[in-house]
């Protein structure tokens, strides 16, 4: 049986956890996790204190060994030297390192510190063995870490700096990659002083086909009702719209509706059209399926103003000039959705309060989406609060998922 790796202590626990999220943390006061208690999903749950439903908790690394207070983004690196992964732990102070090679035993390398200062939000994704880090902290830029370094790492864990630093904006909310491309596109950015929105807050256009040595090249403002994306994809376009094909496409997620772009020409991007929805409360993030005929939108607010329970609102893209509302899939409790991602026919959200959430995808033409296991890394509430599960990534060849949790840090767990 796979045991704790002892990095969750009952006091640190209750001391990371009076850490709020953005409004009410509902913070855990719980004992924690029993030490002896077997780590798989066995009768609802892991540990002895995680509620859980075909996911078995792996690992876990809390907020204090990584010398912060509160977590946020994630994403992952698979060395392809040798197959090792790495998971990657956006921090209030800055971003984490964590050899996750031997998965029961994961490794905290270290941290690549912020830029400026501390701030709750920060934003990571890779290209080309590269990290490219972003936050809201004032004047941070864009940091570009070589993940190659962490293979030599010796005695852990250790602060790293930035082989690279790009400062022609400020402060980003997000940043997106077309990894076929090798664009990165800051969203949601201001000047290095704050006082103003870069293209309205529209995606900037960074070629980072030479990572260490990123260029701007523009950037773009949507014609729509809001022009600042809070998040973003970025596809070369290969689904059902065949007047796309081959075609850099960004859906972004702006606000109050989606808009879709043709970014393709970076000197004349153009706007194919936009979609909103009832009850829009905040327009957050969302992923295409596979054959990128559906599109999977969040709303952060649309839970706690309606106060219905996790909403999913999914579109048809088979028309990218006449993008239609598909189905809303309702999730069981009323934890507030954030980020989702698709791999194969299943939907990962990272749902808050809730922790992680996995749905079938299979029958999405039909309207029929079933939710099929979960891990809930905040166990003692599924309320609509900005607390527990902000990110996950599944993207690992091993089945291993990430999870970045705001209040109790980093989570590895694995499907059964």
């Amino acid at each position: 049986m796979k045991k704790l790796n002892g990095v969750i202590g009952c006091l640190l626990l209750l001391l990371i956890l009076s850490c709020s999220g953005d409004d009410d943390a509902g913070a855990p006061v719980d004992l924690g996790p029993d030490p002896d208690a077997s780590n798989e999903c066995i009768n609802g749950t892991a540990a002895g204190f995680y509620p859980c439903n075909g996911l078995d908790l792996v690992s876990s690394i809390n907020l204090g060994v990584m010398e912060a207070a509160r977590g946020n983004d994630s994403w992952g690196w698979t060395d392809p030297q040798n197959g090792k992964e790495y998971a990657i732990i956006g921090l209030d102070n800055g971003t984490a390192f964590i050899d996750i090679s031997t998965p029961e035993n994961p490794i905290y390398l270290g941290k690549l510190p912020t830029a400026t200062v501390s701030s709750n939000w920060r934003d990571v994704k890779v290209y080309q063995n590269h990290a490219f880090v972003v936050s809201e902290a004032q004047g941070h830029g864009m940091q570009v870490f070589d993940l190659t370094r962490l293979r030599s790492i010796t005695n852990p864990p250790q602060n790293f700096t930035a082989d690279t630093r790009f400062t022609e904006f400020g402060s980003a909310h997000n940043i997106v990659i077309n990894e076929d491309s090798g664009y990165a596109y800051p969203v949601g950015a201001r000047n290095t002083t704050g006082t103003a929105l870069i293209f309205g807050g529209g995606p900037i256009f960074v070629n980072i086909q030479d990572p260490k040595n990123p260029v701007g090249e523009g950037g773009f403002t949507s014609v729509g009702t809001d022009p600042y994306s809070h998040d973003a994809q970025v596809v070369t376009y290969n689904g059902p719209d065949p007047d796309y094909q081959g075609r850099e496409i960004l859906i972004g997620s702006n606000q109050v509706e989606i808009v879709i772009a043709d970014i393709t020409d970076k000197n004349n991007p153009v706007n194919i059209s936009k979609i909103s929805y009832s009850q829009v409360g905040y327009t957050h993030q969302g992923w295409f399926t596979e054959d990128m005929r559906y599109f999977l939108l969040g709303d952060e607010l649309d839970e706690t103003n309606a106060g219905f329970n996790t909403r999913t609102i999914i579109f048809d893209f088979q028309d990218l000039d006449n993008p239609a509302f598909h189905m809303t899939y309702t999730g069981p409790t009323r934890a507030i959705d954030h980020n989702g991602y698709v791999k194969d026919n299943k939907f990962y959200m990272a749902n808050y309060q809730a922790g992680l959430r996995v749905i079938d995808l299979t029958d999405i033409a039909s309207g029929n989406l079933t939710e099929i296991g979960f891990f809930d890394s905040f166990p003692t509430a599924n309320s609509a609060n900005f607390s527990g599960a902000w990110n996950v990534y599944p993207f690992f060849a091993s089945g291993n998922i990430v999870i970045s949790d705001i209040n109790y840090g980093f989570f590895l767990v694995k499907e059964q």
